[in-house]
């Protein structure tokens, strides 16, 4: 995961993200310490804290003096509204302005949704 040419400390920000939208640091729990990602990934554990410390900033973890950071309530609802408004930014709203431009009304877009998201499920199984 650390090598997409973002920063170091953005990427292992959202790799916190990603594993508490996905459970696996449920809220209230320790995260990694910052020598323990730095050792992991290989790199400056400066370059790890300021990952963690952006996600104090940001709430969605809080530090206990002489423990560690922990996974604050509420932060895995807090990071799926950030990211469900990030992806319709990213995805939805130029989907939409490409349908529109191809004279695609809404209902045969979400029609044509409907349609791929049944196409998902049966390759999945």
């Amino acid at each position: 995961m650390i090598d997409d040419g973002r920063p170091l400390f953005v990427q292992i920000a959202e790799q916190i993200e990603g594993a508490i939208i996905d459970g696996s640091l449920p809220e209230e729990t320790q995260v990694p310490s910052t020598n323990e990602l730095a050792a992991f990934h290989r790199i400056n554990p400066a370059t790890a804290a300021k990952g963690l410390n952006q996600l104090v900033a940001e709430g969605i973890l809080y530090k206990k003096r002489g423990i560690g950071m922990f996974v604050t309530s509420g932060a895995r609802e807090a990071l799926r509204f950030r990211r469900r408004e990030a992806f319709a930014h990213q995805y939805i709203e130029p989907l939409v302005a490409e349908a529109a431009r191809l004279g695609i009304p809404l209902d045969e877009l979400k029609s044509m949704l409907d349609a791929t998201r049944f196409d998902n499920r049966e390759v999945a199984r």
